[in-house]
């Protein structure tokens, strides 16, 4: 994009913002068609769904979701609140306490989840659809990575439905015993806007396969995609009471679920503040387990060794898929001194033909819109901050678009470890650029963190990936790739980044009880 005095020369828009679908390599705007590449879906569900079936809000409300592309409305949804809550969580706790779900097998249960996986494979274009005209993003790659990793989750999880075990263990005297893995109960799960249709099933999935029952709170910018969710677990056959979903407002339906007496555990992901207050609210009612999967500022570290137009590719892809909003973004790029003049000309030539636009009319879009208005704003004051703190913008930074919500994706150079866009979790298309010198100095810089969600790695020397992967303190480094999930990966971080693990048998572990049994061995028995 060029440097920060090019992009001011060439903007092109109301009040120097250029329009999105701009090419700068290519001397200018590109022209983009208005035509829609995608069908747009009817939008169906817009209710709460509560008890197997899409109701109003006790209180009548509605409120807005919002096309992140014009910020214009694109549906009113049913805005739940406490009273809601305490509905949709007697709901959930008529079906654990006398429905059928936790008493099947677990095989049973399976089949219905490896069923709910097919429909969502069946629909899954209306999903991405649905999906990216909700949170700004490509349809292609939502209904590649989203919708998929949520049916790959969901078909994970209906296989391990009937692998839950305990163990026989050999107490000291004659005793033995065993123990049983036990459904906890009712989970209350709050979902963030940036991955909508894949948190739900990573949330969702586990906690079917363990036998619980469960309300959903989506993110109030991003309601219809688990509203259209649990019409789909309807279908499979997953009885009525299980699946709850109560979009609404943190404050309200969210602190309602969080602090709910009969809620027996809250599964969050979003940022670090509203998790102390989920935490706070378990203390204040039934002390619940609470898990959280919150902020990072994740490092990527770039060795002299490395392939250099790789490594600039994975950097690009580490900050600024999905616009940048994603909590393991590696926002602190760590590049060995001796190659960094090389990677940074290398990113900035390669920036130049990076496109924001409408990623539902452009196919050569890169990258679409912030979720929201408070979203692109708070991305905006980061970038304001940076300027001011003293870094050098090399490319991007600016709102582009006469309406909408874009941001081309900045690159900071000259960044100081103690300036606040280093430290602080952006979550926007943002990049700090730093150098370091030894294996010893990017250790430390990593570390440098109140945060550990995750961590990326690119050199060719074997030891040097030994040493900084065991050194890091992250929840998940990739080495010589980045954002590699599935859904036999455990993903959870340390530090402020949150605790407990989504994806890979570990997550099941949130949503059972252990209950050990003693047995006395009588006299006569051939073994102790």
């Amino acid at each position: 994009m060029g440097s920060e005095s090019e992009s001011n020369a060439a903007a092109g828009g109301a009040d120097g913002r250029p329009p999105v679908g701009e090419v700068k390599e290519k001397g200018g705007p590109g022209t983009t068609e208005p035509r829609l590449l995608f069908e747009m879906p009817e939008i169906r569900f817009t209710k709460l769904f509560i008890n197997g079936c899409f109701v109003d809000a006790v209180s009548g409300r509605t409120f807005e979701t919002r096309d992140p592309r014009t910020g214009d409305a694109i549906a009113s949804v049913a805005e739940g609140d406490k009273e809601d809550v305490d509905l949709a969580v007697k709901a959930a706790r008529d079906a654990f306490d006398h429905g059928e779900w936790p008493r099947m097998s677990g095989s049973e249960r399976g089949r219905m989840i490896a069923r709910f996986a097919e429909l969502v494979e069946q629909q899954a274009e209306e999903l991405a659809v649905l999906e990216s005209l909700d949170a700004g993003k490509h349809p292609a790659v939502t209904k590649a990575v989203d919708v998929g990793n949520a049916t790959g989750s969901l078909r994970y999880f209906a296989g391990a439905a009937d692998k839950i075990h305990g163990e026989t263990l050999k107490m000291q005297g004659q005793f033995q015993a065993y123990t049983l893995r036990e459904p906890l109960g009712v989970a209350g799960f709050i979902i963030p806007w940036n991955f909508p249709t894949t948190m739900f099933a990573i949330k969702v999935a586990p906690a079917l396969a363990a036998g619980c029952t469960m309300v959903v709170k989506p993110a109030e910018q991003t309601p219809l995609s688990a509203l259209y969710l649990a019409h789909l677990a309807k279908q499979a056959g997953i009885p009525d009471g299980v699946i709850n979903v109560v979009p609404g407002f943190g404050p309200t339906a969210g602190a309602a679920l969080a602090s709910h007496m009969d809620v027996d555990m809250v599964s969050f992901t979003g940022s670090t503040e509203v998790g102390r207050l989920i935490m706070e609210a378990s203390a204040r009612s039934n002390l619940k387990p609470v898990y959280l999967e919150l902020g990072g500022k994740s490092p990527l570290i770039i060795f002299d060794d490395a392939d250099l137009d790789m490594a600039v590719e994975l950097a690009i892809s580490a900050n600024f898929f999905n616009k940048g909003e994603a909590c393991v973004a590696a926002t602190r790029v760590y590049v060995q001194e001796s190659i960094y003049d090389q990677f940074e000309e290398k990113l900035a030539e390669r920036m130049k033909s990076w496109v924001v636009g409408d990623p539902l009319t452009d196919a050569r879009v890169n990258q679409g819109p912030q979720v929201d208005k408070t979203q692109y704003e708070r991305v905006l004051s980061y970038i304001d901050q940076g300027k001011r703190e003293g870094a050098t913008l090399l490319t991007g930074g600016r709102p582009c678009g006469q309406k909408g919500y874009y941001i081309e994706p900045a690159v900071f150079t000259n960044v100081k470890e103690d300036m606040v866009i280093a430290k602080e979790e952006i979550f926007g298309p943002v990049m700090c650029l730093m150098k370091f010198k030894s294996v010893e100095e990017a250790i430390a810089k990593a570390n440098d963190t109140r945060y550990g969600l995750g961590a990326g790695v690119v050199t060719r020397d074997v030891d040097v990936a030994n040493r900084v992967v065991r050194s890091v303190r992250a929840g998940l480094v990739w080495l010589n790739c980045y954002f590699a999930v599935d859904s036999d990966c455990p993903f959870g971080g340390r530090k402020m980044s949150g605790f407990g693990k989504d994806e890979g048998m570990q997550a099941l572990d949130k949503y059972l009880a252990v209950k050990a049994v003693v047995t006395p061995l009588r006299a006569g028995s051939p073994w102790m």
